[in-house]
């Protein structure tokens, strides 16, 4: 396993286990965002550039619904 499909398991199990803990705080959905980021990058990497921009787009609405819900919280 090359060190681009490590980073990329690493990125879309990062997604996967802070979209499952969302419920639990607001800094679980700004940590999915990020791991989207990551996810994204690893996309774009890799070459296949629809998934790249797929999570980019995600990677934006987290960081919205980070930013509804932080201020609900506050």
């Amino acid at each position: 396993m090359d060190l681009l499909t490590v980073f990329g398991l690493f990125a879309v199990t990062a997604m996967l286990g802070f979209y499952a803990l969302e419920d639990r705080s607001h800094w679980f959905v700004a940590a999915f965002a990020l791991a989207c980021v990551l996810g994204s990058i690893y996309g774009f990497a890799q070459g296949a550039w629809p998934f790249g921009l797929v999570e980019a787009v995600w990677a934006f609405i987290a960081l919205w619904r980070w930013r509804k819900r932080f201020s609900a919280e506050s």
